[in-house]
């Protein structure tokens, strides 16, 4: 059984939620990817939209405001530089005066 939202099927049980509930997850989860600024600006936004939620539907807000308290899944690196670190073979030591075999 096929399940259509909206008139849309979605395909992941994320895309099901925004259709159902309307709302853009994103907009209240962020992204590993995202900026110190959009990150804010993100923030700005979805409050605007809880603030509306929370006149329209209650329960839609209280499920948004959960989202907003969710820590992300996965932060993004630092923008800095980073060093590439290689694997190194550990060293054999051998006694004093033992033989190397070939």
């Amino acid at each position: 059984m096929k399940s259509i939202v909206a008139g849309r099927e979605p395909v992941t049980a994320t895309e099901f939620v925004e259709l159902a509930l309307g709302i853009d997850l994103e907009l209240f989860t962020g992204s590993p990817t995202e900026s110190a600024m959009d990150r804010a600006a993100r923030l700005d936004v979805a409050r605007e939209v809880l603030a509306e939620l929370r006149e329209s539907d209650p329960e839609t807000a209280a499920y948004a405001e959960s989202l907003l308290r969710a820590l992300p899944l996965k932060q993004a690196r630092p923008t800095g530089r980073h060093t590439r670190r290689t694997a190194q073979r550990p060293l054999h030591h051998r006694a004093p005066g033992a033989a190397v075999a070939a």
